[in-house]
């Protein structure tokens, strides 16, 4: 279970063997050591960008020769409207269009990189916290840009504490809301990770149980129960990109309004 969840350098294509992934020496910058070399996750992580990439553009294409939008043109529609105007709209307001792009390209990147760990033999790029943390690192830049964006450097941390609070109360205030700024990147890495690697954990669990009993008796139960937590899964990982992008689109609403 470990070997599976966990990266590597090496593909697994059961039952045709393994491909062993190009390794180069690591790099050191600043004092630290890089590894560059390719993993597991990082080539379904690439492969999820293609993915959506390829099919947004021929998507868009298709619409520029439709006026009357059809098929997965009518999906992809409803997905902006929804983004649009009930994530958007109701946390940052109109000045917050200007990150659809922005926050569409999260969401479709998210839920492509979760629906990729249900196919048999890919590996889901957002179970690794590197690539969890990677994602919240740049929402955090996004958030922090905005609100400096608006309120310029000085008045953006200043802001942090509102107006009218007691002098004495100001330095502790000023501390947790600097802390606060960390934090929300914090929770959006470990919950999109923790969600998407719980899932499989269940699934291997419950598969598992038959050969902790050595019966197959125990196969019925258990194989029902594992296809019941695959099908959630399809579920969660819609979920769990819905969440990260509210999430990003809230607290950038935060930033851009500080006076709420």
């Amino acid at each position: 279970m470990i070997e599976y969840l966990s990266d590597s350098h090496t593909l697994e294509i059961q039952p045709f063997g393994a491909i062993n992934l190009p390794q180069f020496p690591p790099v050191r910058f600043l004092g630290m050591t890089i590894d560059l070399s390719l993993t597991k996750d990082l080539v379904f992580l690439w492969l999820a960008a293609f993915i959506v990439t390829l099919a947004l553009i021929l998507i868009a294409r298709r619409n520029q020769r439709n006026l009357v939008p059809r098929g997965w043109q009518n999906v992809i529609e409803v997905v902006i409207v929804f983004v649009r105007d009930e994530i958007i709209m109701p946390t940052v307001g109109r000045e917050g269009v200007k990150f659809l792009p922005f926050l569409l390209t999260v969401f479709f990147f998210i839920l492509t990189c979760n629906l990729l760990g249900l196919v048999p033999n890919f590996s889901t790029p957002t179970g690794n916290i590197n690539v969890t943390a990677g994602l919240a690192l740049i929402a955090f830049i996004v958030i922090q840009g905005a609100g400096i964006a608006k309120y310029g450097l000085a008045g953006y941390f200043r802001g942090l504490v509102p107006p009218g609070v007691p002098v004495f109360v100001i330095p502790v205030m000023a501390v947790v809301e600097f802390i606060g700024l960390f934090t929300k990147p914090f929770a959006l890495t470990v919950r999109l990770f923790a969600n998407m690697t719980a899932g499989h954990i269940v699934i291997f669990s419950l598969v598992g149980l038959i050969f902790l009993f050595k019966t197959v008796a125990v196969a019925p139960v258990s194989i029902a129960f594992a296809l019941f937590i695959y099908f959630m899964e399809i579920m969660i990982g819609v979920i769990q990109a819905y969440i990260f992008t509210i999430l990003t689109s809230l607290f950038i609403g935060l930033a851009v309004h500080q006076e709420h």
